[in-house]
Order: structure tokens, then C-alpha cells, then sequence
């Protein structure tokens, strides 16, 4: 099992050993010695695990963050209820991970919140910042202290977490941050549902009407050499088909700038969705390329 550590400051002993540990069995820039981190929230499911795999593959220490952070949560949405699974979290964790930073509120904000915050910019009030106000600095915020605690070479994220990758790597560039930020693909149910710790909440209708977000982002993606509007309301057609899924937004972005793409792009872009179904609101994104 991995080593279940709650404070700072253990935590930073405990890393500073393993790497000076693995630098003494090998050279001083071996692989082993590399710190790889994958920061969450917990309630792991098969997504999570595939980025702590990545992580493994990426070779070194593994370190994993269990953290439901209250700064990303704004008024009346599911702090409270969000899944806290530690004790199962860090079972499937087993074999995959060194250690488990699990921190409590009071360990990462002893004086009630944080007055110094990342300010995430003019993309964070877009998209799931225009849903969600402040989630964004709330974010960048805690992945920040979380970079500093654990000192990583190397970060890895999920893409189904478009904007939030985007605006982390922009952090780590803007900031002279000696990070790499390594991307893993979106893990998909075998009905193309993004895997998210959310779907528990849907009850049967809700699940089999939330797979009409990933078939909104295939249908998009099969006419996009017809431009970025026929993209649009290719995706707007499953969607409308689905009375039980309501959209909140669907956008193409160019994934350089995360601003919506015009009729004449060429090249990478990013369609976004989220949309709810009952009460739980859902995100998903596809890379397309526009010829």
C-alpha cells in the first residue's frame, strides 16, 4: 500500500528522503529520482487510475493528492456532498502510487481560506467559469500549494479536464513554474461516457441519457471538415434529441488561446460541452482538426 501522509511538512520530509534515497542507488539525473505527481480529488475511478499509471510509466516517485479543496466550490454546489472515499482510494492505489498526500482543510488553510490567490484571468470566467465564478482561481489556487508542497518534476492531468489543463499549463508558463505538465486522454465507458466521479449520481434514466454529451462531440466531429458552425449544430442536434440532458454550453476553441474559433479555422481545436442531466451537471471535450 502506499504511505498515507497528512501534513505538509511530513510530506515534504518523506519526498526529500525518496528522491535522495533513489539518487544514491542510481545517477544524480536517473529516472528513479524524478518526482511525478497526479493531484485529485479523490473518489478514484478507472480516469484517475490511468493518469497514476502514466505516472508510474513516466518512472520515479509517485505521489497522488486527495484533496476536495473548498475554494473550487461556490455557493449551493456539491462540496458537502462531494464523495470522500479515503480509505478505498488508497486501496486501488495500491502498486501504483509511493505516497498519498491527504491533507485536512485546516492543514492547507489553517487560517480559514487563503488571502494570496492565483488569479486565473480573463479565460477563467468562460465556459465553466461562467457557470462556476471563481472555480478557476479556487483551482489554480490549491494546485499551486500543491506544487510548492511536493516539488514535482513532472504534473499529469486528464484531458477530459480541458480547460482546467489549459489554464494550469498557462499557470506553470506564466509563472517559471520547473514543471512538466504531462496530458492523459479522456477515459471513456465502453458507451463513450467520460468517466467522472460525478456519473454516481445519475440514476438509470440520467446515465443512459448522459451518453448524448459524447455523442454530441462524435457527431460534431464527423462533419468538421465542413467548418466549425456545421460542427456546432451537428452536436446541438443530439443534444435537442435528449429531453433529460439541458445544455449549459457548447463551444469550439482554439486550444492555444481557449477562445471560440471563427468559420475560417484551420488546424487543432477543442469542442467543449457540459450540460446537466437531473441535478448533476457533466462536462466532456474532443480534439478535432479542421482541414
Amino acid at each position: 500500500m502506499p504511505e498515507v501522509v497528512t501534513t505538509i511538512a511530513a510530506l515534504r520530509r518523506v519526498v526529500a528522503s525518496a528522491r535522495e534515497r533513489a539518487r544514491r542507488e542510481g545517477s544524480s539525473d536517473a529516472p528513479v529520482a524524478r518526482v511525478v505527481f497526479v493531484p485529485t480529488l479523490g473518489a478514484l475511478h478507472e480516469g484517475h487510475l490511468q493518469l497514476v499509471r502514466q505516472a508510474r510509466d513516466l518512472g520515479g516517485i509517485v505521489v497522488v493528492s486527495i484533496f476536495v479543496n473548498p475554494l473550487q466550490f461556490g455557493p449551493g454546489e456539491d462540496f458537502d456532498r462531494y464523495p470522500r472515499t479515503l480509505d478505498a482510494d488508497v486501496q486501488r492505489l495500491e502498486g501504483l502510487a509511493d505516497f498519498v498526500f491527504a491533507p485536512s482543510v485546516d492543514e492547507m488553510y489553517p487560517t480559514g481560506s487563503a488571502e494570496t490567490r492565483v488569479t486565473a484571468g480573463s479565460i477563467a470566467s468562460l465556459y465553466e467559469g461562467a457557470s462556476r465564478p471563481g472555480h478557476f482561481d479556487g483551482m489554480l489556487t490549491v494546485v499551486a500549494k500543491l506544487f510548492h508542497i511536493v516539488a514535482p518534476d513532472v504534473a499529469v492531468f486528464g484531458q477530459k479536464d480541458a480547460q482546467q489543463v489549459h489554464l494550469v499549463g498557462r499557470m506553470v508558463r506564466d509563472l517559471d513554474l520547473p514543471i512538466t505538465i504531462a496530458v492523459v486522454d479522456t477515459v471513456r465507458e465502453s458507451d463513450g461516457l467520460a468517466l467522472s466521479s460525478r456519473n454516481r449520481y445519475l440514476d438509470p434514466e440520467g446515465r443512459a441519457a448522459a451518453v448524448a454529451l459524447s455523442g454530441a462531440l462524435a457527431a460534431g466531429s464527423a462533419v468538421a471538415d465542413r467548418g466549425a458552425e456545421a460542427v456546432l449544430e451537428a452536436a446541438r442536434a443530439v443534444i435537442a434529441a435528449e429531453p433529460a440532458v439541458k445544455l449549459d454550453y457548447l463551444v469550439v476553441v482554439d486550444p492555444e488561446t481557449f477562445l471560440p474559433v471563427g468559420e475560417g479555422h484551420h488546424g487543432p481545436a477543442i469542442a467543449l460541452i457540459a450540460a446537466r442531466v437531473g441535478w448533476t451537471r457533466l462536462i466532456d471535450n474532443e480534439r478535432i482538426s479542421f482541414p
